[in-house]
């Protein structure tokens, strides 16, 4: 599929993995102007708290607020109510929840986003750093990790979340599973030449896009890099091109 400029940078989702609001202040002003989206994760939100959010709003940024809540249906349900006020446009649960602790959620974000626009809400199914042996020895799932995410996206969207997390090496299985309006949000997305870290289920952007993924996280190409403008205007030639 072809995009334009502004299609592509709405599929990023550009990690914003700091310790402080200072830290992620310096790279969104070198970001500025770019329509992509801003994931706040555990760190960044421990550390900034919701008026970090918030003000991320007020600059007209979509907000994925990754904090992978997995406890009691109950407990779920009042923190989704609690970031849905918030007004992020996304956030996420565990899968491994279960549908009642899933259901929850949707039923949290519902009730506070009243007759207004309710937040997307998707589950994680298994983190990208999961290789199989981790899945198998340590987590305790047998089988291949293809499978166990494809377990937990029908899992999700049997319990009505508009999608799931999963690594891009599984989006296109996961789209034939669940349908193609069932959202993927891919992380371990590294572009060409770039370093892998503790990810090991990968795909470049161009890949990414032709394997159907609808939102890409992208963290360290962007963020670690010496010139993180010119690395995020990189990743979006190669997705307009793919």
């Amino acid at each position: 599929m072809s995009l334009t400029r502004e299609e592509a940078a709405g599929r990023i989702m550009v990690a914003l993995d700091y310790p402080d609001a200072a830290a992620a202040e310096t790279l969104l002003n070198e970001l500025a102007g770019v329509p992509c989206y801003m994931k706040v994760g555990m760190q960044l939100f421990y550390a900034a708290g919701p008026g970090f959010v918030a003000s991320l709003k007020e600059r007209g940024y979509s907000v994925f607020l990754d904090i992978k809540m997995h406890d009691i249906p109950n407990t779920v349900k009042g923190g989704a109510a609690s970031v849905t006020r918030l007004g992020v446009d996304l956030f996420n649960v565990h899968a491994a929840g279960g549908s009642a602790m899933m259901e929850a959620a949707m039923e949290g974000a519902a009730a506070a986003s009243g007759t207004g626009r309710r937040p997307l809400v998707i589950a994680v199914t298994q983190l990208t750093s999961t290789s199989q042996a981790v899945l198998n020895e340590e987590i305790g799932i047998e089988g291949r990790v293809e499978d166990a995410v494809l377990r937990y996206a029908k899992l999700t969207a049997a319990s009505g979340l508009d999608g799931v997390v999963a690594s891009p090496q599984e989006a296109a299985a996961v789209k034939a599973a669940c349908g193609q309006s069932f959202l993927t949000v891919t992380p371990g997305i590294r572009p060409s030449g770039a370093a892998l870290g503790d990810q090991t289920r990968i795909m470049t952007p161009r890949e990414a896009v032709a394997q159907g993924t609808d939102y890409m996280v992208i963290g360290r190409p962007i963020t670690a890099a010496a010139d993180p403008r010119a690395a995020l205007e990189s990743i979006l030639e190669e997705m307009v091109h793919a």
